[in-house]
Parts: structure tokens; C-alpha cells; sequence
């Protein structure tokens, strides 16, 4: 099917729609020719993580556009609302905060992520949440614009404290609020020296005239706008709002560092690593798109380095101003934003070449060991039960040495009675791999048992004999202090050179760790639902609701038991119910 549809596919511009399995887009992409673009997904050799995205294509869709300009747009629009997990960059729909002067007949100032078209004033964007929150938390000080979401009945604290006008009581006349809504917006405009001077001289005269704790609240002032607005890497003198884009490529990763530039003043920078599978400037508008997507309030001036194409940019951002700066301090700014990418980059991949060696490392010394090919893929098993009571077993799996949490399972025992974690474990091992072989599944490389001998010995049973799965089976034993000891394998069982400390006996301690917390985990959802269900389930007028609310206001079923029907009535619990509940408690 996919090759009959690759022979369809028009030399025209438009997106692909990458599709698993499931039925899910993992991947939306560009080109200028959909037929070359996606027909090289599936012929010649590729870098790994093309190679896992490629293994998880199964079907693929297309939309022909007019042009490149209209397939970046579309491109920038399916990936915000499909979120694919291949597209890695701003797949979490993340807006930037804003400082909103709201238009209402008692104006206030908002954080918020939202802009909507409602006459409202938009300062912004700032790199983060607390930068935002910073500067209004300083405007709330220097402004008494009121906080409250409704108007109380009377003044509050912040009318006593200088910050608000209290328009609850007293009459604010529109030229009030014209006036202090200019204000604000030449402050953060990048007017604060103004401001400064201002405060500076009331700091003067309070002094004069002995008001000490003013003269120091006006000190205070005067050093916050110092601190938050003074901060700066760089400085131009134009005082003009602008972001600074930079990129860099290395290893199929593409690095973009953004550097926002307030007043004129570098404050803040945001830094997004993702994969690449287009050419590294398609990908850095696609980013430059999203990064803007559905955004009314832009910067005075986008930064971007030479080289990326211009017309593409101006219908991207049609309502900006783009600037591609070949010398002075704009070109030094894309440079160090660029050498900033350039090294974020290069970290981030040191530290995945560090792990990833290690990884490897891992499992090559276990595969050694147990003299078999590396294993890609490691179930393991454990059981759960007190005395024999809700025994229940659980299983994880190991995908190139990481927990792959999506596969792990959950299995209650049906068939055993008592504590035989023998005969668990055979249920388990036969639903488990039965369902395998029946629905055609992935077969794991290695199979781990928690427990010694006997476990392995009944897991290896239900296998080769009753499944005809010849598959490697380890048993995970325990020492005293319940701490991985040895790994067995084979029949008869024999102990595997496996030396403590080496990153392989620590690889089969996190997979025997990871199970046993898991089965655990679940015991103990089990036993607490059946604990519950045991003792008051078959009460008449007693019910889910009824059960919670007895065990939120006693505890436990120790203390129903002895409770008084006064208690009862307090929880809730008419006579007559309460009688029967202790009638019925009192045989137990």
C-alpha cells in the first residue's frame, strides 16, 4: 500500500501526515516537492532516530498547497493541533505570559497567556511566568490601579498601603485612569528612568522632612526598578522590543535560542532542542511560525540570521517587522544567540552519548554474561501476596535498557489458592505469553523471574513444554536483606558471572527493583479495595458513597466496630442503619 501511494504522490509543495499503527500522526512535515521529500523516508540509510520514525510509519496522508509559504503556515497549524510526538518543538502548545491592562470601567493589571481581542492593553511576551509576575508586582507598587476581581464594600489594605485608588468608595474619574494607564505604558516602554527621577526626589523631601519609614519603602522602590529593570547581558541604546533568534545543527538536533531583548536591554532567553528530519532552515521557520502562532502582540523588531529566506518570513509573520542584521550590535547578538545554541547543543549531546554508552555498555555486559545477542527488549515478573490473601504478579519491560512504563502489566491471580508463588507464577507466564502468541506481539529477547529455583523452573516449564517458546530465562535471586543477589539460568539452574558494581549487575537491579515496586504498588491497591469490599459490602443500605463516607469519618473498620450510635449520627448515619451495621460488623 505504501508503495503505491509513494508512486502517487504529486512534485507539488505541501505537508505529509506520518501515521502509526493506531492510526495516530506521529509526524507532520513540509516540502517543496511532496513526491522527493517523502519518498526518501523509505529508501537509502538514515541517522537512528529518521530509522525509529520511519519503523513507526505505517500509512502516511498529504495536502497539496499553492506554495512553500502556505505549506509552512499549514505546516505550523496540523502541528499544534495533532501535537505528533516526532514534532518535538512547542508540541505542548506553550504561549509565553503577558501583562495585561484589562479595558474595563476600573482598569486592572493581569498575568496572563490568553490574548484576546477585547481592547485591552498586552505588554510582552516575557520569557516566563515569574519575570511577568516580577514587573507586575512592581507596577502594583508604583500604580494603585485596584487588585480585587469585584469591588468589596469597603477599602482594603492595599487603599492604607498607597496601591490602590479604591474605587469601592471613592469616585476615580476616567482622566485618573487615562493618566495612570499612560504612565504604565511608558514605563514599560522603557520609560523607569523617568519614573526613578520622580521617586527619587519624594525619597529626597520625606527625608527632609524626618519621614524615615517612607523615605526607606521609596529606597526600596526606586532599588527593585534597579534590579528588575537595570538587569541586563546587553544594551542598546534604542530602548526597542525585539526578539533574537539564533540556530545550530549537529547530529540531526537543531538547537534555537531566543533572546528577548526589552527596553533595549537582553533580559531572558528561551533554548528548545529538538530532532530534525527536514533541512535545518525549513525546521527553524517551522519553529519561528509556532513560536508566534496566533500571537496579536509582536515585538518591534524579529531578529533573524542571514540566510533565511524572506518572503517565507513575511508571510509567516506578516504584521512583523523582520530584521536580518549583516554587522553592528544586532549582528552580535544573533552571533552569541547562535554560539549559545551552538554550546546548549553540544552539552545536550554529550550528556545522550554519556547515557546512551552507558546504556549500552549496561546491557552488553549482561548479554555477555549470558552469552546471547544484546537484549532489546527484557520482561520481568514478580508476585504479591500476604498469607495467600489477593495474590496478584506484575510484569515490566525493559526497551534498550530504559522502564517502557506503557507496557507494563497489571495481572490478578484467578487460579491459585494460598501462597504458592510457584503456581502464580505459571498462571502468569502462560496468560502472559498465550496472549503473545495469539495476537503475534513482539517475544521479548530475556525473560527475568523474581525469585530463585523454583520460579525458574516453573516459568521455564509453561514455556518450552506448554507454549514451545524458547526463549533465555533468568531467575532474579534475593539474599537476606532482599537485595539482588545472583542471577540463575539454565536447567539445571546455575549462577551467572555476573560481577556486583559493574553497570550490568546495576541494570539488573533497577529492572528487579522496578518489578517489585511495581507488583507491590498493586497488592496494595488490591488489598485495600477488597479490605473494603470484604467487610461492608453486602450491608444492606450500605453503598459506595455510604462505605467512603463511614471510612473518612472512622479510619479504619476497628473503629466502626466500636463506635456508639451517637458517633454514627454524627457521621451521617441514621439509627436504624447504624444498628444494622454493627449487627452486621459483630459477626465477623
Amino acid at each position: 500500500m505504501l508503495k503505491e501511494k509513494l508512486s502517487l504522490l504529486p512534485n507539488q509543495p505541501g505537508c505529509y501526515l506520518m501515521k502509526n499503527n493506531e492510526g495516530q500522526i506521529i509526524y507532520v512535515g513540509k516540502a517543496k516537492n511532496l513526491r522527493n521529500r517523502v519518498r526518501s523516508y523509505f529508501s537509502g540509510s538514515h541517522d537512528a532516530k529518521t530509522t525509529r520514525l520511519v519503523m513507526d510509519i505505517v500509512d502516511f496522508e498529504y495536502i497539496v498547497t499553492s506554495s512553500d509559504l502556505e505549506a509552512l503556515i499549514l505546516e505550523s497549524n496540523l502541528i499544534k493541533k495533532h501535537h505528533p510526538h516526532y514534532n518535538i518543538m512547542l508540541k505542548d502548545d506553550k504561549s509565553y505570559p503577558y501583562i495585561q491592562l484589562t479595558k474595563e470601567i476600573h482598569p486592572r493589571l493581569l498575568v496572563t497567556r490568553k490574548l484576546v481581542k477585547d481592547g485591552s492593553k498586552y505588554f510582552g511576551p516575557y520569557p516566563n511566568a515569574g519575570a511577568a509576575g516580577q514587573t507586575k508586582k512592581l507596577l502594583d507598587r508604583l500604580f494603585p490601579l485596584r487588585k480585587c476581581t469585584t469591588l468589596p464594600k469597603r477599602v482594603c489594605l492595599y487603599y492604607h498601603l498607597g496601591q490602590c485608588l479604591a474605587p469601592c468608595e471613592y469616585e476615580v474619574s476616567e482622566e485618573k485612569y487615562e493618566e495612570l494607564t499612560q504612565k504604565i505604558t511608558r514605563f514599560l516602554s522603557g520609560n523607569h528612568p523617568e519614573v526613578k527621577k520622580e521617586l527619587m526626589g519624594q525619597m529626597q523631601e520625606a527625608s527632609e522632612a524626618l519621614e524615615f519609614e517612607k523615605a526607606k519603602e521609596l529606597r526600596d522602590l526606586i532599588m527593585d526598578i534597579d534590579t528588575l529593570m537595570e538587569k541586563q547581558h546587553v544594551s542598546l541604546a534604542d530602548q526597542i522590543d525585539r526578539d533574537v533568534f539564533g540556530y545550530y545543527v549537529e547530529k540531526g538536533y537543531i538547537c534555537v535560542q531566543v533572546f528577548f531583548v526589552r527596553q533595549g536591554k537582553l533580559l531572558e532567553r528561551n533554548v528548545s532542542i529538538s530532532p530534525h528530519f527536514q533541512e535545518p532552515e525549513e525546521d527553524f521557520l517551522s519553529f519561528v511560525g509556532q513560536f508566534y502562532y496566533d500571537t496579536p502582540a509582536l515585538p518591534k523588531e524579529i531578529v533573524l540570521p542571514m540566510g533565511i529566506d524572506e518572503n517565507l518570513v513575511a508571510g509567516l509573520i506578516p504584521n512583523g517587522k523582520i530584521v536580518f542584521p549583516q554587522r553592528g550590535t544586532k549582528r552580535k547578538l544573533v552571533d552569541m544567540a547562535t554560539e549559545n545554541a551552538r554550546i546548549a547543543l553540544t552539552e545536550r549531546l554529550r550528556l545522550m552519548e554519556r547515557d546512551e554508552s552507558k546504556t549500552t555498555l549496561s546491557l552488553t555486559q549482561l548479554a555477555d554474561a549470558i552469552e546471547m545477542d544484546l537484549p532489546k527488549r527484557i520482561e520481568a515478573f514478580d508476585n504479591s501476596n500476604i498469607q495467600g490473601i489477593d495474590p496478584v504478579s506484575a510484569m515490566v519491560v525493559f526497551i534498550d535498557g530504559k522502564p517502557a512504563k506503557k507496557e507494563y502489566r497489571k495481572y490478578k491471580i484467578r487460579t491459585v489458592i494460598g501462597a504458592d508463588d510457584y503456581e502464580t507464577m505459571r498462571e502468569v507466564v502462560r496468560r502472559r505469553y498465550a496472549r503473545v502468541l495469539k495476537e503475534n506481539l513482539p517475544l521479548p529477547d530475556l525473560i527475568l523471574i523474581d525469585g530463585g529455583k523454583g520460579q525458574l523452573a516453573a516459568a521455564l516449564d509453561v514455556l518450552e513444554n506448554e507454549l514451545g517458546i524458547t526463549i533465555p530465562v533468568g531467575g532474579m535471586a534475593k539474599n537476606e536483606k532482599h537485595q539482588t543477589a545472583t542471577l540463575i539460568m539454565g536447567e539445571p539452574p546455575v549462577e551467572v558471572p555476573l560481577k556486583r558494581g559493574t553497570d550490568g549487575f546495576y541494570l539488573l537491579q533497577r529492572i528487579q527493583d522496578e518489578v517489585h515496586r511495581f507488583a507491590l504498588s498493586f497488592h496494595r491497591q488490591t488489598r485495600s479495595k477488597s479490605f473494603l469490599q470484604s467487610t461492608l459490602d453486602n450491608i444492606p443500605g450500605v453503598g459506595e458513597k455510604r462505605k467512603q463516607q463511614l471510612y473518612r469519618y472512622f479510619g479504619s473498620i476497628e473503629k466502626i466496630k466500636e463506635a456508639s450510635i451517637e458517633e454514627f449520627q454524627k457521621a451521617g448515619i441514621n439509627t436504624k442503619l447504624a444498628e444494622n451495621i454493627l449487627a452486621h460488623l459483630s459477626d465477623k
